[in-house]
């Protein structure tokens, strides 16, 4: 069985760190490496990575975060049935959890 526990690196030998820009988590406040870590993520996936963007705001308690990607990749961010986006929802919580906020991802035309 494969260990899965995080060194730093990830599975393509690139410090995840230094890509979602860890050094400055704690300088936006709570959920910034959640939102690092969504506009990482979506701008893997999308064609048009430049048209990405992550709006971060405090609603009753809850970090919510508003993903924007061009018209032309929206069908490549929610994939079939919306399973991508749930997948992208689902990491984002947990990155989430992990500094103590509990948040959302709310994908927007």
């Amino acid at each position: 069985m494969t260990d899965l526990r995080h060194d730093g690196d990830d599975v393509y030998g690139t410090d995840l760190d230094d890509e979602v820009g860890a050094d400055d988590a704690g300088d936006e406040g709570a959920g910034s490496r959640a939102a690092a870590v969504l506009d990482y993520v979506a701008r893997s996936i999308v064609d048009d990575a430049d048209a990405v963007v992550v709006d971060s705001e405090i609603e009753r308690g809850r970090l919510v975060l508003r993903l924007r990607v061009a018209p032309d990749d929206m069908g490549k961010v929610i994939g079939r049935r919306g399973r991508v986006a749930q997948a992208i929802r689902t990491v984002v919580r947990a990155i989430a959890a992990a500094e103590g906020v509990e948040a959302t991802v709310d994908i927007v035309d």
